[in-house]
């Protein structure tokens, strides 16, 4: 039989659960674009529904498959179409041969390691994106059951790759850290937004979820109202949290403008004069990172990743701190020399640091080791027997 080249990477599936704005969807698309580019098969699994992010996969050339994972009315797991859709990801794998399987976010991690043991797929990759996320106890049994399973382990920051050891007890070398990927478009000078005020615009860019803080942030605005500094705050993202929110920033009397989902951010970005990202808990933040390409000056909590993001960068502040985070952002607004400074410093670390290409080079040189490795294993076990 001829030599294997075990240099050789053709073939990788990444699975993820959907296809919306977030930031760990943003960047599997940035890697499989990349990926393709290089000339390597790439099939992107999803476990429920698309986004507006598929049609981009599919207008690239990019193969994109359906798991149809779905909940009941009560928000409970539909287990018969479950298990349907676990199967149909055994099969794809199975058809599709793989080298590697990168399973993005909790679900994926858990479902994407004994679907890839049993279709013989030979590396499994677990994706690790959120630092200090709270966790029941059997959903930590659930982790480290599906962390044994996987080849490595993928963070996006050093902070996010610390969380990983601990919470799966996973020894240094089953460990990586690959820093999240910008487009080269997201340094592009924008035209700024036009928002009707004349009050300093701070903007916050995230999901309208729990995790995200916005409370706080709305507190601090309320805090900023009493203390005769009031700004006009533009919120850019949807979710649950959305009503609550609203009759929050209602009550506190204070100017806050949820505008949903968008796909023009840079715009605003343009516009504000400061970005807030108050998140609970992180990885290595999407909105923070495109912030620093659009040279803001930023104000986010010291979780995650964000402090590697802003150290000597930004304003970092408590999780869960409205007097904190308050303080920052009039830190920022009444000195208009430390706003650039800080603006200038974040675009030139992030010009440096979040290149996209090297984001997928370096997946690209994890996977090629990954599978060499697992080569040279089974050729010992061969011989062996």
């Amino acid at each position: 039989m001829p030599k294997q080249d075990r240099s050789v990477l053709r073939r990788v599936t990444l699975l993820i659960g959907q296809l919306g704005r977030g930031g760990a969807e943003t960047q599997i698309v940035l890697l499989a674009q990349g990926l393709h580019a290089r000339g390597i098969e790439v099939h992107v699994v999803l476990m429920s529904k698309g986004g507006p992010h598929e049609r981009t996969l599919r207008d690239a050339g990019i193969k994109v498959h359906r798991l149809g994972f779905a909940r009941r009315a009560n928000g409970a797991p539909d287990l018969l179409r479950c298990l349907r859709g676990f199967a149909r990801l055994v099969r794809i794998l199975r058809n599709v041969r793989p080298q590697v399987l990168h399973a993005y976010l909790f679900e994926c991690r858990l479902l994407g390691a004994p679907a890839a043991r049993l279709a013989g797929v030979p590396v499994m990759v677990a994706g690790w994106r959120n630092s200090g996320e709270p966790r029941r106890r059997s959903v930590l049994a659930l982790e480290r059951a599906a962390g044994w399973m996987a080849d490595h382990v993928v963070a996006n920051a050093v902070a996010v790759a610390e969380d990983a050891r601990t919470v799966l007890k996973s020894p240094a070398h089953k460990l990586s850290v690959i820093y999240n990927g910008l487009r080269p478009r997201a340094f592009d000078a924008a035209e700024p937004q036009v928002v009707d005020t004349d009050l300093p615009v701070v903007l916050c860019v995230a999901s309208l979820t729990s995790q995200k803080g916005h409370s706080f942030l709305l507190e601090a605005a309320a805090l900023l109202r009493r203390r005769s500094r009031p700004c006009t705050f533009v919120l850019i993202g949807e979710g649950p949290e959305r009503r609550c929110l609203s009759e929050l920033a209602r009550e506190s009397g204070v100017d806050a403008r949820f505008l949903g989902e968008r796909s023009d951010v840079q715009p605003f970005l343009a516009r504000a004069d400061v970005v807030v990202l108050p998140s609970l808990w992180e990885g290595m933040s999407n909105a923070v990172m495109e912030a620093m390409a659009m040279g803001r000056p930023i104000v986010a909590t010291a979780v995650g990743g964000t402090p590697e993001l802003l150290e000597d960068r930004g304003v970092l502040v408590p999780a869960r701190d409205a007097g904190a985070l308050a303080d920052g952002i009039a830190r920022v607004v009444d000195d208009p020399d430390l706003a650039a400074a800080l603006g200038r410093a974040a675009r030139a670390w992030a010009r440096k640091n979040l290149d996209v290409d090297a984001m997928v080079d370096q997946h690209i040189e994890l996977y090629r080791r990954l599978a060499d490795t697992r080569l040279r294993r089974r050729a010992g076990d061969g011989r062996r027997a």
